[in-house]
């Protein structure tokens, strides 16, 4: 039997770059239309690193919103060496933030000011263990030594495992799962681990980023795998499994900075977030399974409520743009410029 179209609870995106000033202006109305809620990520220029910073930039969200969108930011604490544990639960209990992020230093776009060292950070961490507080990771080691198709599966033996042995009252998030490895650690440790996946690496794999050529648009970091990781991805995201659910990691740079000698990581995928979902999901014959990844199981891993809203997608071709202007520069949209199977109605 087919299914024509599908209507769920309104979603919400567990990981998203809004940047700011008018690339923030520019991208933020394309998740403000398919999402009720997103964790916004703190790895600006200076970086979120202290409360007031994270109402501050709130703010600026909040305010470059399109008129009459229902959209709300929800904010992240950018971990350094010296992140101080009382601005953490201050921010936390007056509902400044809803976690931290930890970045291993120099692992992805703007992490630079990460930890060096988990160690710098346990008294933070025995905070948050506390408090109940979220903590959120860039799951890749940074030794130069290391393979970068390996990073991911080395972080988690060599420097995630020690720590949920460390803390295990922490509830943890593993951003951007990418390997086989991370879907196998997040289901060994489910109840206080979960994991998003985003919608890039349930389609293509790191043979693509090759294929005619070197395609920029497709680098992100963590990097695309092999074929077997990516299967391993889309049965996890359409299992139907608590731990396991949206998170876009939509990242996006001026073309002419992924089209460079020195490219920048990140795919910008906000227009087309819920249309590449759903044809995944369709394709692993799992739609009865689409709403618990996209609009369930986040909301109850971060014990928020569900939204009360819903949002139809239909089995009908789409058309999301090839870029998107950000003043006399333009973005790259992933799967733009090409009819989608599906649309957001």
């Amino acid at each position: 039997m087919t299914t024509d179209s599908i209507t769920i609870r309104r979603p919400d995106d567990w990981h998203v770059h809004l940047r700011d000033g008018a690339m923030m202006q520019a991208v933020l109305p394309w998740t403000a239309a398919q999402f009720a809620r997103a964790i916004i990520m703190p790895n600006l220029v200076p970086p979120v690193t202290t409360s007031a910073m994270a109402e501050a930039y709130r703010d600026r969200i909040r305010a470059a919103l399109p008129a009459g969108a229902d959209f709300e930011p929800l904010m992240v604490c950018y971990l350094t060496n010296t992140t101080d544990p009382d601005d953490i639960e201050r921010g936390y209990r007056e509902g400044i933030w809803v976690a931290a992020k930890l970045y291993p230093a120099g692992a992805t776009t703007n992490s630079h000011g990460g930890v060096t060292d988990i160690a710098l950070i346990r008294p933070v961490l025995e905070r948050m263990e506390q408090i109940g507080m979220k903590l959120l990771i860039h799951g890749e080691v940074t030794d130069p030594a290391v393979d970068i198709f390996d990073r991911e599966a080395v972080f988690l033996e060599t420097k995630l495992a020690p720590l949920v042995r460390a803390h295990p009252g922490l509830r943890i998030v593993l951003e951007h799962a990418t390997t086989e490895e991370a879907v196998d650690f997040v289901r060994a440790h489910r109840g206080h681990m979960a994991a998003t996946i985003t919608p890039h690496h349930l389609v293509i794999n790191r043979t693509s980023i090759f294929q005619g050529g070197i395609r920029p648009h497709l680098y992100c970091l963590p990097i695309a795998k092999r074929e077997k990781h990516r299967l391993a991805l889309r049965k996890a995201a359409t299992s139907g499994e608590a731990n396991f659910f949206l998170g876009t990691d939509t990242a996006p740079h001026y073309a002419k900075l992924k089209q460079a000698a020195c490219g920048c990581a990140g795919c910008f995928v906000a227009p087309t977030a819920l249309q590449t979902y759903v044809q995944v999901f369709d394709e692993e014959g799992a739609l009865g399974n689409f709403e618990a990844f996209a609009s369930l199981n986040g909301p109850a891993f971060y014990g928020l409520k569900v939204n009360s809203g819903t949002i139809t997608l239909a089995r009908r071709s789409g058309h999301a743009p090839e870029c998107v202007a950000v003043e006399d520069e333009t973005v790259v949209v992933f799967g733009g410029g090409v009819e989608t199977a599906w649309s957001v109605v």
